[in-house]
């Protein structure tokens, strides 16, 4: 007879799951994409105290921490999840309707009305996303450090955490935003960006590509070619059909520390501020030639500037509750040890 009860009541909890599962969408989690989707994929840029790039004239590369890059550029369908989590209104415009129409097979479409807007993937969900201004990409990032959370554009989701925006749209706002001394998840710095892309940590030298060459690479989509990225050779381009290629499709062709398409397919936002009338971007994309590749190019527009060749990556670096953790778990386990050895 118990047993009978318990199948039932494991049955009818089974059915309340379900139901709620279908009543409530499932959660937001660009870490975890659905099968056949890029997830957001951070891998450790070491080396910490590392010299500055000479060839720069000492300027750019050096970090004294170590951190973590994504490895692949902010995907089309992983912003589509950001929308969904935080946009039914978009008070703060991070959806463009280009996004829509810029691309002939891939974008972000967006149906109903103000207050129940829901977006949806066009195509390949796995190119990069474009048409993202400066202020999307952080508030992107503020998302990730409140944890992803389905709530109102506003404090705790896009509006604070690594920045403090509380509604920057124009250009003089959003230069004036810095990053904040608890941020985990934010838009790398210059010198974060590039020491990902460029350092070499076996040799302790610098590459002059992200593709851990010196010289040009080839414009040939190839998954196998050591030395491949996405952009424009001056006759032909990598994708005449897409433009954008998905992250990570050159995959014999990363940065030391492994990471993707900081060469080439979108410019890329990082922090720098230039001469406070812009922010910068570096990389280069699929529409430009060759000489915008190599780390001696940078450029910049003003940061509430959104164009279909320009997107962005994140950083992060370990919560201090985490490190407290772990160094409390090290304390710890060296005590037991201690005690077992008494």
């Amino acid at each position: 007879m118990r047993q009978n009860h318990l199948r039932r009541f494991l049955g009818a909890v089974a059915i309340v799951i379900c139901l709620t599962a279908l009543q409530f969408p499932a959660r937001a989690d660009v870490f975890n994409m659905p099968s056949g989707q890029t997830s957001v994929k951070m891998v450790t840029i070491g080396n910490p105290g590392n010299a500055p790039d000479p060839a720069t004239g000492s300027l750019y590369g050096a970090v004294s921490y170590t951190y973590k890059m994504d490895a692949y550029d902010v995907t089309t369908a992983q912003y589509t999840q950001f929308l969904n989590a935080v946009a039914a209104t978009d008070t703060y415009g991070l959806y463009d309707s280009y996004m829509a129409t810029d691309y002939p097979t891939v974008g972000i479409t967006r149906s109903g009305n103000s207050g129940s807007y829901t977006y949806s993937v066009s195509g390949n969900g796995n190119v990069p996303v474009f048409d993202v201004s400066w202020g999307d990409a952080v508030r992107f990032s503020n998302w990730l450090q409140n944890g992803q959370p389905a709530d109102a554009e506003g404090p705790g989701t896009t509006e604070t955490g690594a920045y403090t925006l509380n509604g920057a749209v124009t250009d003089s706002a959003l230069l004036a935003v810095t990053r904040n001394a608890n941020a985990t998840y934010f838009i790398p710095s210059e010198n974060e960006w590039y020491k990902a892309a460029y350092y070499d940590p076996t040799n302790a030298t610098y590459w002059a590509y992200a593709t851990q060459s010196n010289t040009v690479p080839s414009n040939v989509l190839s998954a196998s070619g050591t030395n491949n990225a996405n952009f424009y050779n001056g006759s032909s381009y990598t994708d005449p059909t897409n433009d954008l290629t998905s992250v990570g499709a050159f995959a014999s062709s990363p940065s030391a520390y492994g990471t993707y398409d900081q060469a080439g397919d979108v410019w890329e936002w990082n922090e720098a501020n230039l001469y406070g009338v812009a922010r910068e971007l570096r990389d280069g994309s699929w529409l430009n030639v060759s000489s915008s590749l190599p780390s001696s190019s940078r450029s910049g527009i003003p940061p509430s500037g959104e164009d279909n060749y320009v997107g962005f990556r994140v950083a992060s670096v370990p919560e201090p509750g985490s490190l407290t953790l772990l160094a409390l778990g090290a304390i710890g386990l060296l005590l037991w040890a201690r005690r077992r050895n008494a």
